[in-house]
Parts: structure tokens; C-alpha cells; sequence
């Protein structure tokens, strides 16, 4: 991947500064319910937007988080009417130098803090990587950025990750996405709109590139084609009016350029909500362009099943083979 690399080192010289001026971050979505004992939550985040999101809100929002489980010792928080897009910071003991950058799933209605964001996070962590589990506006709250309000967030906390890379003893440079279900959507999304101009700089850090080292999207929404599309998915992130030219904009794999960074796929067959197609489709048009791809699809597994819910069952291998795979592309 090719940086300036002064604008790198300006960037990198800055990020004290731009620290400082943010003052205090916004703390994570938190639950109402007490969390289970022996396992620490995090305190670091990042707020994305200094002065606000790029964008105007149809009507103000409350953010919420939901706890799904009914179990004490478990959580499955998801959070909705996100207004201060952050980053939820996790820092191995030992560096290993590369960052992943998350984005939890929830169908673009809620976004998944602990089944597809902490866990992913954690399990990261303890293999050297330093993460960044990222909380992003939905375009269906009422954002005037329409269809590209996800994406401005992804592109922008790429971007924060590289220009505060020192802070985190990160290689600017290796930086990754890995998304799930769709989030996976906004991970594809990211790795293939990287370039696309969807908010006015606001800072130095934009002047970074938000192309990722490599990309892992996770049982991935990818197209808009209401005939294999996640309707709800589908729905929230065009809007009411979806034509033809909509749906091929937001399909990541009709966008895919030629410099795309390398990808792994990861899905199953008997996937009840989101079509294995989605997958198939991106993978086939990342071959077409000559882009490095790796794809694995599992005959049981099902939705969403992260780390938790693949456990006993083959995809339960999926971590550990990204892991091997993000060797051979240099990453890790």
C-alpha cells in the first residue's frame, strides 16, 4: 500500500495535538444491567468527529443499548441512536504492530457490542493485535448523509487509527478491516469505496488514506439485488426509493476497483438470513479484477455465529485460519 510518506510523519507528529484538543471522549455504550464478574470492559474510545458528524439529523437521537441475553454471566448488548460515532479502543499487552479495525453486524438497525465487537476484540488482543471495535451511525436514523453515513464513519476512523498510530505502537501502514453480517457490508463497503469522497476533511488525519491492509468481511450482507439481498439491510440503507443505480452503488461487489486490498470470506451454506450468494458474488468479483482473495464456506453454521455460537461445529475454526491466511498477505 503506497503513503506520502511525509504527510505520514506530519500526521504522526500532530496526533498529540488533536488528542489534546479533543478533550474527553464519549464512553462506550454501556447497559443498564450489571456485567458479568472477571471480565473487564473497556474505558479507551476515539470520537470520530471533533465537532460533530458531517451530517444533519432529521430528529434528535437518544442512544439505547438493549441487553438480548436473559443470562447473568453472558452479555449480547446492542446498541442503536448513535449519534457520537467512537471507537472502542483494546490494546494487547504485546503489540504485535497491526491493528484491526471491527465493525459489528445488526442489520443496520443496532450495532452488536459483544457477540460481533468485544469478543472479536479480545480474542484479537490476545494475540498481539491492537483493536478498534467501531460504534458507526445507521443510515436509517434519519442522517442526511443517506447511504454513505456508515461508510463516512469507516473511512474516517481508518484514517484516525493511522494519523494516531504511534499512540498505539502500530504500523500505520497495517491497518485492517473485518466486519460481520452488516457490518460486513461496511467492511466491503470500506474496501472498496476507500477512495470515494463522502465527507469534507475536516482534519490532518484525512489527508491518510482509508484503504485498508486487508479485509475480512464475516457472513457478509454484500449485494443489493432484492433477489439474494438482506431486505431489512437493504431497506434501511437505500431508503424508500431504491432505482437500479442505487442498488449497484451500494453493492460492494459491483464497486470493487482495481488496487482492492486483499480479502477473506468467510460464510456458511445454511445461512437462513443472509444468502451464502452474498459472499459468493463478492468473491467472484474479486477474481475477475485479479484481487487476492481467500474464501471458506462452511455447509452448518448458520447467522451470525462470531465466536460464541460456532463452537463444536468446523466454522468454529474460522479465527485461526484468518489468522494463517493474514500471514501470507504480509499482515499480522
Amino acid at each position: 500500500m503506497d503513503f506520502d510518506r511525509r504527510t505520514l510523519i506530519a500526521g504522526s507528529l500532530a496526533a498529540a495535538g488533536l488528542a489534546s484538543k479533543a478533550g474527553a471522549q464519549t464512553a462506550p455504550p454501556m447497559a443498564a444491567k450489571p456485567l458479568p464478574p472477571g471480565l473487564p470492559q473497556p474505558t479507551e474510545t476515539i470520537d470520530l468527529w471533533p465537532k460533530g458528524p458531517p451530517a444533519t439529523l432529521k430528529a434528535p437521537l437518544t442512544e439505547t443499548v438493549d441487553e438480548r441475553s436473559t443470562d447473568a454471566l453472558v452479555t449480547d448488548r446492542a446498541v442503536h441512536g448513535v449519534s457520537r460515532p467512537r471507537m472502542v479502543v483494546f490494546r494487547p499487552d504485546r503489540p504485535n504492530g497491526a491493528a484491526v479495525m471491527i465493525t459489528p453486524g445488526g442489520g443496520y438497525t443496532r450495532i452488536v457490542v459483544d457477540k460481533e465487537g468485544y469478543e472479536i476484540a479480545r480474542w484479537l488482543t490476545a494475540r498481539g493485535f491492537t483493536a478498534f471495535v467501531l460504534f458507526y451511525r445507521l443510515p436509517g436514523e434519519g442522517w442526511s448523509s443517506g447511504p454513505d453515513t456508515s461508510l463516512a464513519d469507516a473511512q474516517r476512523a481508518m484514517r484516525l487509527i493511522r494519523h494516531r498510530a504511534k499512540d498505539f505502537a502500530v504500523d500505520p501502514e497495517r491497518v485492517a478491516a473485518m466486519g460481520f453480517s452488516a457490518g460486513g457490508h461496511l467492511c466491503a463497503d470500506l474496501s472498496t469505496r476507500f477512495a470515494a469522497r463522502v465527507y469534507e476533511p475536516v482534519d490532518v488525519a484525512d489527508k491518510l488514506s482509508a484503504k485498508p491492509f486487508c479485509a475480512a468481511p464475516i457472513y457478509p450482507v454484500v449485494s443489493m439485488d432484492a433477489a439474494i439481498a438482506h431486505a431489512g439491510s437493504r431497506s434501511l440503507l437505500l431508503g424508500p426509493v431504491i432505482t437500479p443505480e442505487l442498488e449497484a452503488a451500494h453493492s460492494p461487489d459491483r464497486t470493487v476497483p482495481a488496487d482492492a486490498p486483499p480479502h477473506f470470506i468467510v460464510h456458511a451454506e445454511d445461512d437462513d438470513v443472509v444468502p451464502v450468494e452474498n459472499a459468493v458474488r463478492l468473491r467472484a468479483a474479486l477474481k475477475a479484477r485479479g484481487i487476492p482473495v481467500e474464501a471458506h464456506f462452511f455447509a452448518n453454521g448458520g447467522h451470525g455465529f462470531g465466536l460464541r455460537r460456532a463452537i463444536g461445529k468446523p466454522v468454529e475454526a474460522w479465527p485461526e485460519m484468518w489468522r494463517a491466511w493474514a500471514r501470507t498477505v504480509g499482515f499480522g
